[in-house]
């Protein structure tokens, strides 16, 4: 029988200042010191060393096998945090289908992307030129954005529950936030617009107004793909 850990003991084993760098995982610790991917102590920019990552390691790209490449060092004698039972229709779901895992938000999170900033490129062509097939684009653009924007909400929050037990993550909060935010100024813009067609008319006053908030809506949105892609790309710091 090997060496027992509990929180407080694996915690040392952070591979900070020379220390060795061990993970748990289904009751198992793991030394991952010889891994390239750990010599930080820190995982694709989110998964520190000396935790257990038994709920990290369900919603990876990867198996559990993985870790049979490293010696084992031990067992957690207690679960940091145990993660709650989802209801057992999604539990089943997820066993039947994985791609429920991470695919819903990837599929339908694209939409509010293009329809806002294609609703930015065509309100802009229309001021440029005031060729008015443009406005009438711009105006569906927005349409669909704001559409869309609540299921690529929905399936956000579905895949942060699923997959990360809801924990509080910065980037999941900027990109709930925003998108809120964002789902707000759709709504307002798409009123404003069918209330008042033809506001691009004149570049000036009102006008103005309503060109800099679909634009803000292009940008808000970019942001919200940004620290989306950090979670699905992460980028290690040097």
């Amino acid at each position: 029988m090997g060496k027992e850990f509990d929180p407080r003991t694996l915690a040392a084993f952070d591979g900070k200042d020379g220390r060795p760098v061990y993970i748990a995982a289904g009751g198992r610790v793991v030394d991952v010191s010889a891994s390239p991917l750990w010599k930080t102590g820190r995982h694709m920019a989110r998964h520190d060393a000396g935790r257990d990552l038994t709920a990290e390691l369900a919603a990876a790209p990867h198996g559990p096998e993985v870790l049979d490449r490293y010696p084992e060092a031990g067992r957690l004698t207690e679960a940091i945090q145990p993660a709650p039972a989802l209801p057992s229709l999604v539990s089943t779901a997820l066993a039947r289908y994985p791609l429920l895992r991470r695919h819903p938000h990837p599929a339908t999170v694209h939409f509010p992307i293009v329809f806002s900033l294609s609703a930015a490129f065509f309100s802009l062509l229309y001021a440029m030129t005031g060729n008015r097939p443009f406005e009438a684009c711009a105006f569906y653009c927005l349409i669909g954005a704001f559409v869309f924007m609540p299921l690529a909400i929905g399936t956000g929050l579905a895949t942060w529950w699923i997959n990360y037990m809801a924990r509080p993550m910065r980037p999941v909060t900027i990109k709930r936030n925003l998108s809120l935010a964002s789902a707000l100024g759709l709504g307002a813009a798409c009123a404003w617009g069918a209330c008042e067609p033809g506001l691009l008319d004149t570049m000036s006053g009102k006008g103005v107004i309503y060109l800099s908030l679909v634009i803000a809506l292009a940008l808000a949105v970019l942001v919200v793909a940004y620290y989306g892609g950090t979670l699905t790309f992460p980028v290690e710091k040097k």
